[in-house]
């Protein structure tokens, strides 16, 4: 939603409103991975930054949209970064037959 230049804060608030709901529908499972708890703790940062404030409007909308896209960047490095590694060895003891 960040990457749309078509939403706006409110389609942004309803919308996350609404994901925020379903996330707090499910049975909490404790997870162990570092990229599980960094991922609850932004989608609360975030929810707290936008639908619980009564100043979020359009511009404040606005501002936080490079520096969210840029969070979740790092999220997403965060959670590939565990499979790369796994990918990256997998292929090196394939090319050790090859001798």
């Amino acid at each position: 939603m960040f990457r749309d230049e078509a939403i706006c804060s409110e389609k942004f608030n309803k919308k996350f409103v609404e994901l925020k709901k379903k996330f707090d529908e499910k049975v909490e499972i404790n997870l162990d991975s570092e990229y599980h708890q960094q991922l609850k703790v932004y989608i609360e940062r975030v929810y707290a930054q936008t639908c619980l404030s009564e100043s979020f409007d359009n511009k404040k909308f606005s501002d936080l949209r490079e520096a969210e896209m840029s969070n979740l960047n790092r999220l997403q490095k965060l959670k590939n970064g565990t499979s790369y590694k796994k990918d990256k060895h997998k292929s090196k003891s394939q090319n050790e037959d090859w001798g």
